[in-house]
Order: structure tokens, then sequence, then C-alpha cells
């Protein structure tokens, strides 16, 4: 017989932090050098004039300016046509 009641096992208790993905600056919005745009999984927001690519796909400034988003067509590996997001940043005058 046993002398403790059988414990359960929970699948629940591991915490993962938050990334923080998504739009930082938006359209008319200023950037300075070096500001973060977009953080994303993926380029789904492809980078324009003076906007800069890193390594995990954040899109950030690299001139100053305002910020501005846009469209373009790109053409896959199959021929077929996408319209993706831009972002570009334009320089104050």
């Amino acid at each position: 017989m046993a002398t403790k009641k059988a414990g359960g096992t929970a699948k629940n208790l591991t915490d993962v932090n938050p990334q923080y993905l998504g739009i930082k600056l938006y359209g008319g919005q200023s950037a300075r050098v070096g500001s973060v745009i977009v953080r994303q999984r993926g380029t789904r927001i492809l980078p324009g004039k003076n906007v800069g690519l890193g390594k995990d796909h954040t899109l950030f400034a690299l001139k100053g300016g305002l910020v501005q988003y846009g469209h373009t067509r790109k053409r896959g590996f199959n021929e077929k046509v996408k319209v993706k997001k831009t972002v570009s940043v334009l320089e104050k005058k």
C-alpha cells in the first residue's frame, strides 16, 4: 500500500519570453539611423530605399528620414508574380 497519494505530471509549467514582433514605426513617422522599423519572422515586408535587413529579418533604417510603405511586384521561381509590401526611409530635405 502506498504511503503517499500519486502525484500527476503537469505539461504546462514552462514559460517562453515574448518575441515583440510587429511594426515599430508606421508610415509618416520619423526614423533615426539604426532604428528598428519592423521585427518579423521571414520577409513578409521587403526592405526598400535606405532600409537594411538583419539576419533575423529585422528591417532597420540606414539613414534618417520619414518612413514610407509601398508595394512591389516580385517574380518567384515558378514565374508567379506576387505583390509584396516594402518599406523605405525618405531623407528629410
